[in-house]
């Protein structure tokens, strides 16, 4: 019997290999009996457009039924934030979201949610990992039996993302958002809010329809899957037209602006950052190991405190239920707003960027270069996805890293941080990270010059260093 492994957030393996009926269905019993002596009440229970959603919903479902939990089921692909604002919004004990988030099509996920609305804390995930060792797979042969009742949060979850724009701002603005969905969840939200709330934005959609292969490739919304919504704002007015995309499950974000190259997710949440401290929105900055320093020496500059987790937005979740957080943001796009329940959310914080835009009165790119100017900071940042061998081959980089090495890249090392994976401080203003991945059989390689140059050299040192070939992964 394989183990079901948690990783930064939730388990995911590849459908009808490790990811089946039965082990589902394993991880649900773990779930529910986690339930049963923490804190029993109603379980939420929702999916992407991944291959199965309706039938690995069932299982959870009747899974959770069979040990007495009250279940409600949504009807259809729901985002991952949706999900996470009703279990709060309808006083759940918790939830379980079947997405494997930015994965390729041919992997499916089970995600654990918080009656707080967000990520479930590290404690959940170990006890129902443990949990799930001690039993066996569930038979194939017991069937989902009739469906639970349904839920829908859509209206409540419209009039809360209301409450945290400004409405005279956002009904200011007769621009137009172009949201690329990647084929995933979050497809036609927010153009669906826009309509509902009135207001005067043209909102255009990108690969909306539901596919579960994602168009062949991965729903993540990073510069090098962004070539049509960059293609199609290449002749666009900047102050007029933002794109925006979401990844499969709607909870991570990447914006772009006409005629521009995607921002990097450091590049948001500074954008943020700049636009939640105009506001006035009390609160710390709280980012992981891998975000860019641009983002702290701005919260400096704004006399913000700022807090640093490893990566994994479990851990952000624990500084945004401790309060007093203004914003909460990842490398891959994920970002906690203050106000909001603690869960990263692309629908309401594209409608946040776009009120950004439609206050500066100027494009975005010329304020990110404000940005860099007052943090002293010239932004570029890079990261590269090595594939693992296997543990051995993680094991045997950390051995090599056990001392401090004294130069790398040609470069002193001025600290080095373990916090998750390993992180090299160099001096003239870089640095490396490498860390093994939570969710897939990669080694991330993380870094960050004063120019791309300086990048491009830190990641072929480090491609060396790892035993890769030059444009190998």
């Amino acid at each position: 019997m394989t183990d079901i492994v948690f990783g930064t957030d939730g388990w995911r393996d590849v459908i009808a290999d490790t990811f089946t009926v039965a082990r589902v269905r394993r991880a649900a019993r773990a779930y529910g009996q986690h339930l049963l002596e923490t804190g029993p009440g109603l379980v939420l229970v929702a999916h992407d457009t991944r291959f199965g959603g309706p039938l690995f919903q069932a299982a959870v479902a009747t899974t959770l039924r069979e040990l007495g939990l009250p279940v409600r089921v949504h009807a259809g692909p729901l985002p991952t934030p949706v999900l996470s604002f009703a279990v709060r919004e309808l006083g759940a004990a918790g939830g379980v979201m079947l997405s494997a988030s930015h994965n390729p099509g041919s992997y499916h996920g089970f995600k654990l949610k918080g009656a707080y609305g967000g990520t479930a804390s590290e404690a959940t995930y170990a006890d129902v990992a443990r949990r799930a060792a001690a039993l066996p797979d569930e038979p194939e042969a017991a069937a989902p039996r009739a469906e639970a009742e349904h839920f829908d949060a859509r209206e409540a979850y419209f009039r809360h993302v209301r409450g945290l724009l400004d409405l005279e701002v956002v009904h200011g603005w007769h621009g137009r958002l172009v949201h690329d969905a990647m084929h995933g969840a979050a497809a036609g939200w927010i153009a669906d809010f826009v309509a509902w709330a009135g207001l005067p934005w043209q909102v255009e959609n990108l690969r909306a329809a539901p596919d579960p292969t994602f168009g062949g490739g991965s729903p993540e919304p990073i510069p090098a899957t962004l070539g049509v919504l960059t293609e199609r704002l290449a002749d666009a007015d900047p102050a007029a037209v933002l794109g925006v995309a979401s990844d499969g499950d709607g909870d991570r974000l990447a914006v772009v602006a006409a005629g521009a190259e995607p921002f990097t997710a450091h590049a948001v949440l500074a954008l943020l950052l700049d636009h939640l401290d105009r506001r006035g929105t009390p609160g710390r900055v709280v980012k992981t190991v891998t975000v860019s320093r641009l983002v702290e020496r701005l919260a400096h500059a704004r006399a913000r405190d700022v807090v640093e987790t490893p990566v994994g937005f479990k851990y952000l979740v624990a500084e945004l239920l401790k309060g007093d957080v203004m914003v909460a943001g990842e490398e891959s796009g994920g970002f906690g707003i203050a106000g909001h329940v603690p869960e990263r959310d692309s629908i309401l914080n594209a409608l946040l960027v776009a009120e950004a835009l439609a206050q500066g009165a100027r494009p975005l790119p010329e304020r990110l270069g404000e940005l860099e100017r007052e943090a002293h900071w010239r932004h570029a940042y890079d990261r590269i996805d090595l594939t693992l061998t296997g543990p051995s081959e993680v094991r045997r980089l950390w051995r090599r890293l056990e001392t401090d090495p004294d130069r790398f890249a040609g470069f002193a090392v001025r600290s080095v941080e373990r916090r998750d994976g390993v992180k090299l401080n160099l001096g003239d203003d870089r640095w490396l990270m490498l860390r093994a991945s939570g969710t897939e059989p990669l080694l991330r390689v993380y870094a960050e010059g004063p120019d791309e140059a300086a990048v491009a050299d830190l990641l072929v040192a480090a491609r060396a260093f790892v035993g890769r070939q030059p444009n190998s992964r």
